[in-house]
């Protein structure tokens, strides 16, 4: 498949097994220029024509991703997206089709895998579609421990069924216990780092420890499986352009489960964030709200789920700090500073 990136965009590639494979933009081969783009699939033998930003991907399914820059507008970012980019069978380059552009706003959008029995029909599916060498030989024979192998039919019997079902209400416990409170101290502190003000103990966290996007320790040769967890269950496709703090080139993320006093945030109350003066960013910084139950943005009668520097008629302090609020209602004067939220949600 060939994809033609308009410039400017910032995005990546990511395998079935949502692991890393290259990126779009300033910190790889098209340098933010934009490019034509050519994923390969598994084993691929043919010839590979010039002109391309090679793309050898360990997997048939290609998870692609890409975000533009709004900081000249929003319609102008759509224009330039709708105006530029392709994507198209290799086979079609002399003649691409014309692009099918999916409205996805106003739309509910769950992105949280099963919670029962048929999250390992899920996992199945995806290891019968692709290479047996998508997944190391260890990783195999767990699955393969509870009756999913490649080339083999998966059908558990009702025993097993309930295993497996009480299998993920124990994972999936599990996981949202290590994103809400990382073990950041202790006999056992491996997500020490997660932490951005860990002198304060402050509630922000990063989306990687110590910025490390393919989770390997400090030894960058251990696998921190808890880390690694901390950010899949909460988030979906990781690129090392998501954690690169260069004054002017990078970005980076700040995310809060619960509040100051390390309780679950609660929809039904109202929070608030003071920023100081002259926040020190290129573009822009903005606040957005998401859904802990579907792993997407936050379904409210707001048209934008996010508020920032972007912001028409963001109201500053008079000593140039400004508050963003969260809350069911604005705060009266303060409605451009405000993202709504919803009692019930958390």
């Amino acid at each position: 498949m060939v994809l033609e990136a308009p410039p400017g965009l910032l995005g990546g590639f990511n395998s079935a097994w949502f692991e890393y494979i290259s990126d779009i933009g300033i910190f790889r081969p098209d340098q933010g220029k934009g490019g034509k783009f050519l994923v390969l699939p598994p084993g691929y033998e043919g010839k590979v024509p010039s002109g391309y930003f090679v793309v050898k991907s360990p997997t048939y399914k290609v998870w692609n991703f890409m975000r533009a820059s709004i900081a000249d507008g929003l319609d102008k970012a759509l224009k330039m997206v709708k105006e530029t980019l392709k994507v198209y069978p290799l086979s079609m380059a002399d003649n691409p089709p014309a692009m099918e552009f999916i409205n996805g706003s106003n739309k509910a959008f769950n992105t949280v895998h099963h919670n029962d029995y048929t999250f390992f029909e899920e996992i199945n599916k995806t290891i019968q579609e692709e290479p047996l060498e998508m997944l190391n030989p260890e990783t195999r024979g767990l699955f393969a421990s509870i009756g999913i192998e490649k080339g083999k039919t998966f059908a558990p019997d009702d025993r097993m069924k309930r295993i497996l079902t009480d299998a993920v209400a124990i994972g999936n416990a599990t996981a949202r216990s290590i994103v809400w409170y990382p073990r950041v101290s202790g006999s056992v502190d491996n997500m020490a780092g997660i932490q951005i003000y860990p002198d304060t103990n402050s509630s922000w966290m990063m989306g990687f420890i110590d910025k490390n996007v393919f989770f390997t320790g400090e030894d960058k040769q251990t696998m921190n499986t808890d880390a690694r967890l901390f950010f899949y269950y909460s988030y979906t496709v990781v690129t090392p352009a998501m954690a690169v703090s260069f004054p002017g080139k990078g970005s980076d993320y700040a995310v809060g489960f619960v509040d100051a006093n390390k309780k679950p945030m609660d929809g039904s109350k109202t929070y608030k964030v003071t920023l100081p003066p002259n926040v020190p960013v290129n573009n822009f910084w903005a606040f957005s709200l998401y859904d802990n139950q579907t792993r997407s943005q936050l379904q409210t009668d707001q048209r934008q789920p996010s508020v920032g520097s972007q912001t028409e008629e963001f109201k500053i302090n008079p000593d140039g700090t400004m508050d963003v609020y969260f809350a069911p209602i604005a705060p009266e004067g303060f409605e451009n500073n405000w993202l709504q939220t919803i009692p019930g949600k958390s």
